[in-house]
């Protein structure tokens, strides 16, 4: 076989595993290069992936999407893509074909008898023009006596290639191809958060407490096995960091600011002595304290000080902070845009973070420790992931590339911005993996989350004391049983379908029922994301806000997209009359609360609050809740809050029917408010697994409940 070729301006070395371009060199994976060399063989053919397949793997058992990886490292090798194929060119349903020109460095491979055999280039040297002038029959052909020396300087090279190859260590694939995923923790709780300890012989993870939103910090030994609870007390920790040394456990812990002001919930960044706390559970100790900003994602830097994002307002900046000093200074932060997620590298001292630029789109920089940026590049997204959603990459052991999940895929992304899928299919919802030291395994979460939705009586007798802690599904029966998710269910106008999302096919996606038949109504891609559904005034079309994009989708079977210059966040209201969107969009990574005029996509900014939830009245008077769950209206001056309704928001969200408010408040009671006479009323106890309350019609409510919430920590390791 001929160790080297030329495709077109590109010189082939198998021997190197290279691809040369006017002396510039890329190392190939050998698989790859062998589909290439096999295309090459059958220049201008079209080879069907069966036989590529079993040309190049043919001792092992391997997905078409292997091929197609193998396809797109060439391409991109080749400096071309999908779109433009100018040298690999797909053929759906066939094959491919490689369309140009082939020069080989020897005539040991066969080929066409009409195509002329060309003198072999050097790489260095110029690539020789293609002489297809036919050979002069008249000349004599001159025997010439061989040189036996660089036959076999070539078979001692090949011999050295050989045996540098099977007994040299193997270099690092350019892709991560992973072996198995294994559950750490498999328990009924739910888990969130795993980290390794910087040693990598612990699993640092939160566990909820039952379906409640407080948790424990807790720490499991890789080598035996043994799991320890750190924290003495349930509380609601976010994600924590180890020092580098291994003695301190840093972490979020939030609780309600006693007199709130600018937020509910205060943040305190908190430490515990880690060798300690494997003996006995610590009391963390508070090291600073947020009572009008909030703070995330805390990671141990190696000079011992901790970067944290920083919210203030609406945007996020990256601090250093100094636990020695309990100072904090600004490591990044965008005038003009707003930051996403970050992660760092002990290894190498980066800090990779995402970011919304001003120009709408998610950038991926690169700092040094010191928060100087060295790179930024907006991110290429592919067709498997929608361009405006927002990712959060970690660090991988590929040289600089990072990882991340969609849900139930895996890409993979450069520092320059490319983004490839990882061959990994899921059957369940992932995090992002985070890897161990050694680079050979990753932790991640996955499991479901199963939730029901149920049409409920409004004035059914109940006491207002709190029910008794039965079942939620017995107390308030499913309206459509799956073992998956279910939300966001509405009645339809003058009809008797209902509208949901659920995860149920494995996607979420917008269903339709009338109490007994189900009726799948969108057709959304893998790893959807739905935020808000609503009918039109007629019930024969329904506004979904999937991928931050709003879609109709009309019962006739029919749809049509919306192409705002903004990410749709969330979706509130669709009045489909005046054809209004009240939603919330992201420009420029932050939240604006709008209404949109999908006749001519015209976007009207209410105000730049952060709004939890909105509705109009059916006389179009606008109610909305903050972030601190208070509810205001519009005034002629400026906006009023409803001091009546001070203490009675919640996370669950309101209705309005016929001017009348109803909503649940933090103490599990249904009331309501009169808008034109200013009533208050409790009207009953509402069992504390209900999550939303997301419709009402002239008797009923449609409530969210949660059924189960099962996350596990596993691991992902990587083949050998």
């Amino acid at each position: 076989m001929a160790l080297q070729y030329w495709v077109g301006d590109f010189f082939i070395d198998l021997s190197r595993n290279q691809i040369t371009q006017s002396e510039q060199s890329q190392t190939i994976p050998p698989k790859a290069l062998a589909v290439l060399t096999h295309l090459a063989k059958h220049q201008r053919k079209v080879v069907s992936q069966d036989e590529l397949l079993s040309e190049v793997w043919p001792d092992t058992i391997v997905t078409p999407n292997t091929l197609q990886r193998s396809i797109a490292q060439l391409r991109k090798a080749l400096g071309e893509d999908r779109k433009q194929q100018s040298y690999i060119r797909t053929h759906a349903k066939q094959g491919y074909s490689l369309e140009c020109d082939i020069v080989w460095q020897d005539d040991s491979i066969p080929q066409d008898k009409t195509a002329p055999r060309e003198e072999a280039p050097s790489p260095t040297s110029p690539k020789p023009e293609i002489d297809i002038t036919p050979a002069n029959p008249s000349h004599q052909t001159q025997t010439i006596k061989p040189n036996r020396f660089p036959i076999f300087a070539l078979v001692g090279l090949v011999l050295l290639v050989f045996i540098i190859f099977k007994y040299s260590p193997p270099e690092q694939n350019s892709q991560l191809v992973f072996d198995r995923l294994q559950a750490v923790t498999a328990t009924d709780r739910k888990e969130f958060g795993p980290s390794y300890s910087p040693d990598g012989e612990y699993i640092i993870f939160n566990r909820y407490l039952d379906k409640l939103c407080v948790n424990k910090i807790w720490a499991r030994n890789i080598r035996t096995q043994k799991e320890t609870e750190l924290t003495p007390e349930w509380g609601t920790y976010g994600r924590h960091t180890l020092s580098p040394d291994g003695k301190k456990l840093v972490f979020i812990s939030e609780e309600d600011c006693t007199i709130p002001l600018t937020q509910n919930t205060c943040y305190n960044l908190v430490s515990l002595d880690f060798q300690k706390a494997l003996v006995s559970p610590q009391q963390p100790n508070v090291l600073m304290r947020c009572k009008n900003s909030a703070i995330r994602n805390p990671v141990w830097l190696n000079n011992n000080d901790l970067a944290i994002l920083h919210k203030e307002t609406n945007r996020w900046r990256l601090i250093n902070y100094s636990v020695r000093d309990n100072t904090s200074r600004v490591l990044y932060d965008l005038e003009n845009g707003n930051l996403a997620y970050f992660d760092y590298s002990i290894t190498d001292g980066l800090i990779a973070v995402t970011s919304h630029h001003q120009d709408g789109q998610l950038y991926i920089d690169m700092l040094d420790s010191k928060g100087a940026l060295l790179s930024s590049h907006p991110i290429d997204y592919p067709d498997e992931i929608p361009q405006r959603r927002t990712i959060s990459p970690n660090f991988s052991p590929l040289k600089d590339e990072l990882i991340f999940s969609t849900g139930r895929r895996l890409f993979s992304l450069t520092y320059g911005g490319k983004v490839s899928k990882l061959d990994l299919p899921l059957d369940q919802s992932t995090s992002t993996p985070d890897f161990h030291p050694n680079g050979q395994r990753a932790l991640l979460i996955k499991g479901r989350y199963d939730s029901d939705i149920a049409s409920i009586p409004l004035n059914q007798p109940e006491s207002i004391d709190t029910p008794s802690d039965e079942d939620v599904s017995e107390l308030y029966p499913s309206t459509t049983r799956s073992i998956l998710g279910e939300d966001d269910g509405i009645f339809q106008p003058n009809g008797n379908l209902i509208a949901f999302t659920s995860r149920r096919s494995g996607e979420d996606q917008v269903w339709i029922t009338d109490g007994s038949d189900l009726r799948q109504v969108s057709r959304f891609p893998m790893d959807t994301n739905i935020y808000g559904i609503s009918w039109s005034a007629d019930g024969q079309s329904i506004l979904a806000s999937a991928n931050q994009i709003l879609t109709k989708i009309s019962l006739d079977g029919s749809r049509e997209a919306f192409s705002l210059a903004h990410p749709v966040d969330r979706l509130f209201q669709w009045d489909s009359v005046s054809n209004l969107a009240l939603l919330t969009l992201t420009v420029k990574g932050v939240t604006k609360f709008a209404e949109v005029n999908l006749d001519n996509l015209e976007v009207s900014i209410i105000n730049d609050t952060q709004v939890n939830w909105a509705q109009r009245s059916e006389d179009g008077q606008l109610i909305y809740m903050d972030h601190m769950n208070r509810f205001w209206q519009p005034g002629p001056a400026e906006d009023q809050l409803i001091e009546e309704l001070v203490h009675q928001g919640s996370e669950k969200r309101f209705v309005i029917k016929e001017n009348m408010i109803y909503s649940i408040n933090q103490d599990d009671q249904l009331w309501s408010y009169d808008l034109n006479t200013g009533n208050f009323s409790i009207l009953r106890a509402v069992h504390r697994d209900i999550d939303y309350l997301t419709d009402i019609n002239q008797e009923n409510l449609m409530i969210t409940y949660v059924v189960a919430a099962k996350k596990e920590v596993a691991e992902l390791f990587l083949r050998e």
